[in-house]
């Protein structure tokens, strides 16, 4: 496993993108489809590097730490599936709660669990939600403000995320949060083409790279 740099706290002109593996039955997942499609490109002088996570209690954040560690990314933003939604989703909370409705791909279930015991309720994005939110609709994308990233294997990520950047001096300057996308429309309604998927995601982190924050609440926690 790559260990931390102990030189520079300084990030890397890296833009790290996660996205899931299918689960639930499912056979594909869009937010890696999404990503993958992103995997390379250059924005703003930085390089996007797109990974997996699966879709596992624990194992999720293990394989997010070994890829923080291994980029010491500028910015990261975790992108999930979620079903039911026809908006791409921009997450402002992560709360301290593993409950999940389905078991996991290696068959964990929690309820009521802590994602990480005695540490804070919850986590606000360090993305500019508000200015991602206007560039997408300007761009004519269906695009929200979500309240909930839920209490599965999203949140988990995403509170795991936005823990460790708040708490390792080595990711002191980066900044993340999690962005939830809809359904392909080949696995129900509704639904987003993963063309305008893609161009949503590039539009998010092209508007993170250029705007730090929106207003007051950045990054932090609550107690």
């Amino acid at each position: 496993m790559p260990t931390r740099s102990t030189t520079s706290s300084a990030p890397s002109k890296t833009v790290l993108l996660t996205g899931f593996d299918p689960f639930g039955g499912a056979t594909v997942n869009p937010s890696w489809q999404a990503v993958q499609s992103l995997h390379g490109e250059r924005l703003l002088d930085h390089t996007v590097v797109a990974a997996q996570l699966p879709t596992v209690f624990g194992e999720s954040l293990r394989c997010l730490s070994a890829l923080l560690d291994a980029h010491r990314p500028a910015l990261v933003i975790c992108v999930g599936q979620a079903g039911g939604r026809g908006a791409i989703s921009l997450e402002r909370v992560a709360i301290n709660v593993d409950d999940a409705p389905i078991a996991d791909n290696a068959g964990a279930r929690p309820i009521d669990a802590p994602v990480r015991p005695r540490a804070p309720a919850a986590y606000f994005t360090g993305l500019p939600i508000k200015a991602m939110l206007a560039e997408l609709q300007a761009a004519g994308l269906a695009a929200e403000v979500s309240q909930t990233a839920g209490t599965f294997v999203c949140n988990h990520v995403f509170y795991g995320l936005m823990r460790t950047l708040a708490t390792h001096r080595s990711l002191r300057h980066a900044r993340g949060g999690f962005v939830h996308v809809p359904w392909l429309p080949e696995q129900g309604a509704p639904n987003m083409a993963l063309d305008d998927i893609v161009r949503g995601l590039r539009l998010a982190v092209h508007t993170a790279l250029r705007v730090r924050q929106d207003g007051a609440l950045g990054a932090g926690a609550t107690h």
